[in-house]
């Protein structure tokens, strides 16, 4: 088995990245049974704000072309501390040292996840019970995998080799920020009325905490990210074992929610995620404050825990 290993960075710079968490965040008003049909992990599915159903699903990556032709969206300039912060974690990320990785292992990550308004309050109020999580993604793609969560037990994850949402297909993501800025965008396939900013901010925050990227694809994804216009910088975020840090973060909904993607303000390591409500949202659930969910609520929050290439599924390192 393979931790991934540590290696000091060039002076005033951090650590390399060791910390990374597959999960994903994402607000629908339906389930597609399409979508039940191949590789799972586990997800929220938030309506009105508040959780609603928990699937097992699939994030199928749209494998970027090699011909380079296409056109690179509106990039903004973002803020000194976003661009600074995003920097250095592009940094770590490039200078870490992977180990050669065989095609008949296994990515491991373990995380911490909590989602769902549990109180009926009305305050701001925090995220439901917090849910261990452990998965075991083939490498190649090509070998069943196994997901271990509280909230669903243990289940396959099935082999799925045209997904790309395995490392060898990671290895394939571009690796120069505007390429990467440009396949960021392609992934807005779901046309929920979301922008393609916020699906370029939601797919690149998917890929930085639930996948092993190749240190010049993890350095391009950050750099890109810096590009993606309305990101904003948020001093102090929490995980979802407490953990502070700086977070970037998209704010959608009109301004209703924010999505947060939050790091270690020393190391530049990503540490998990947090879901925030900006504004007084109505709940089709039976939660919340007479069917309100009130502002400052964390209605989704995850923290990664450890991460490693191990030779089997069920392996721990």
């Amino acid at each position: 088995m393979n931790q991934l290993p540590e290696k000091d960075l060039p002076p005033g710079r951090h650590r390399l990245l060791k910390e990374h968490l597959m999960t994903e965040i994402r607000q629908e008003t339906q389930q597609d049974d399409e979508t039940r049909t191949r590789r799972p992990w586990l997800r929220p599915a938030l309506v009105a704000g508040a959780v609603a159903a928990v699937t097992a699903v699939t994030l199928t990556l749209a494998v970027p072309s090699s011909d380079g032709d296409s056109p690179v969206p509106p990039a903004a300039k973002g803020s000194p501390g976003v661009t600074q912060l995003l920097e250095d974690a592009a940094l770590v990320a490039e200078h870490q040292d992977v180990p050669k990785v065989r095609d008949d292992q296994f990515t491991y990550i373990k995380s911490k996840e909590a989602w769902g308004v549990s109180e009926r309050t009305c305050k701001a109020a925090t995220a439901g019970p917090l849910q261990n999580r452990e998965i075991w993604t083939s490498v190649d793609g090509r070998r069943e995998g196994l997901l271990r969560s509280t909230g669903v037990g243990t289940l396959p994850v099935h082999p799925d080799p045209d997904s790309e949402n395995f490392y060898r297909g990671w290895e394939k993501l571009p690796t120069d920020p505007d390429k990467m800025l440009a396949w960021l965008y392609k992934q807005n396939t779901s046309k929920e009325g979301y922008s393609d900013a916020y699906y370029a901010f939601k797919t690149a925050t998917g890929l930085a905490l639930q996948s092993i990227l190749p240190p010049e694809v993890g350095a391009a994804l950050y750099r890109a990210v810096a590009k993606i216009p309305g990101v904003v910088l948020v001093k102090d975020s929490v995980d979802a074992v407490g953990r502070h840090g700086t977070a970037v973060a998209f704010v959608h909904g009109k301004g209703t929610y924010r999505q947060e993607l939050i790091f270690n303000s020393k190391t530049w390591l990503p540490l998990g995620t947090r879901f925030v409500q900006l504004k007084d949202v109505k709940s089709e659930l039976d939660v919340g404050c007479n069917g309100v969910i009130k502002a400052g609520s964390v209605v989704a929050i995850t923290a990664v825990l450890e991460r490693a290439i191990v030779d089997k599924k069920d392996q721990r390192p």
